[in-house]
Order: structure tokens, then C-alpha cells, then sequence
């Protein structure tokens, strides 16, 4: 899928679809939130939100005292929601909107954070792309989370198909230059009562 197609059918999602009713909405990004807090991130910490969607994460972060903050989403429409919901805390992040796998980042991060953005790469080059952005984005000692659908997990969302991993298909991509610190389960379960599984996995970046 290319990424006008991309960014058409996540535009479309949030034009139709209320913030709470589509599958991966959480009132509360309870396991994102812990793994960032595991990186010993300090809240001067930069921390990107790939994906970010309309979640409230960026929220919590806020609310948790980070002040770096960056949402980056193919869908306009998705950011102009939590901009709103923010309300004048909203100029207190950065707003991207970009297809990750073609995105240049103008600086370095000490946290990448991704929940259910990178298992919508099923083609190779993409993959390959985007674990270029991140060796380009995130500093050396840096963390990156990637939040998937598990092996054993869905293998479509919002009518597109998925690439399932765990941690070291994960790696695997990503590439040496990152060691796995974290693998974790969890059973996510959307608005409307199902069992969604998910693998998040959390990498440092190597200093060497």
C-alpha cells in the first residue's frame, strides 16, 4: 500500500469512526506508560509516539509531567482530535503528519514509542524502511517499544491485513544494532468486548 492509499484509509477511520469506537481505543495506556517509565526516560526525556492515532497517551505523558513530546500520524484528522482534547496544553507538543516509513526526523529521541502502528507493514520494504527511521531517530543508549498484535493475535484490523511478531522477529528487523531489554503479553480488549492479543517489546539502542 502506498502512502497516499495509507493515509486515505486512516483519514477515512477517524472522519467515521468516534475516538472510542474503533477496536484499539484504551481509556488508559496503562502498559505503554509502564514501559516508558521502565527506560528510566527522565521528564525532560524526547520521546516520539509513532502511530499515535487519537490515543491518550500523549495525555498521560502530559499529565505525568513529560515536557518532549512529538505525535506523529499519517492521519491529520487523528491529531486535530487529541489537539482539541488537549486544548491549550496542545501547544505544548510537536505534531507530525507522516507516513513513518518515508519520514526524515529533524532530531534525536531518547524514547520511540509504537502501539499497533508497525504490524500495518507487511511488505519487506516497508519493514526495512521503517527500521531505518529508527536508527536515524533514536540516540544511541535510546529505547524503542513496539506494541504488535501477538503471534497468536489478530491477523486483520480496520479491514487491512497485519504481520504478527514477537521479540525477535522484531529484532530481527531492527538489526543488531538494537538488544532487547523487555518482552511482554498483553490481552487487550476492545470497545466491543473481544480479546485482542498483543507482544509489546522494548529494545535499547546500542552505544556501539
Amino acid at each position: 500500500m502506498s502512502t497516499p492509499e495509507r493515509q486515505a484509509h486512516w483519514q477515512n477511520v477517524y472522519q467515521t469512526k468516534a475516538e472510542n469506537e474503533v477496536s484499539w481505543f484504551q481509556s488508559s495506556p496503562t502498559i505503554s506508560l509502564d514501559l516508558i517509565r521502565a527506560t528510566g526516560a527522565g521528564k525532560d526525556a524526547s520521546i516520539v509516539d509513532i502511530g499515535a492515532g487519537a490515543s491518550r497517551l500523549i495525555d498521560a505523558l502530559l499529565d505525568a509531567g513529560f515536557t518532549a513530546l512529538t505525535a506523529l500520524d499519517l492521519s491529520e484528522k487523528a491529531l486535530a482530535v487529541v489537539k482539541v482534547r488537549l486544548g491549550d496544553r496542545a501547544t505544548d507538543v510537536a505534531w507530525v503528519v507522516a507516513d513513518v516509513t518515508a519520514w526524515r526526523p529533524l532530531r534525536v529521541y531518547d524514547v520511540w514509542h509504537d502501539r499497533a502502528a508497525f504490524h500495518f507493514l507487511t511488505d519487506p520494504a516497508d519493514q526495512f524502511a521503517y527500521a531505518t527511521c529508527v536508527r536515524q531517530a533514536v540516540r544511541p543508549g535510546g529505547h524503542v517499544i513496539i506494541g504488535t498484535f501477538a503471534l497468536d493475535g489478530p491477523e486483520r484490523c480496520s479491514g487491512l491485513p497485519v504481520a504478527r511478531h514477537d521479540a525477535s522477529s522484531i529484532g530481527r528487523i531492527l538489526g543488531d544494532s538494537f538488544e532487547l531489554a523487555e518482552s511482554r503479553r498483553h490481552d487487550h480488549q476492545t470497545p466491543g468486548g473481544a480479546i485482542q492479543r498483543f507482544q509489546f517489546s522494548s529494545f535499547r539502542h546500542r552505544s556501539n
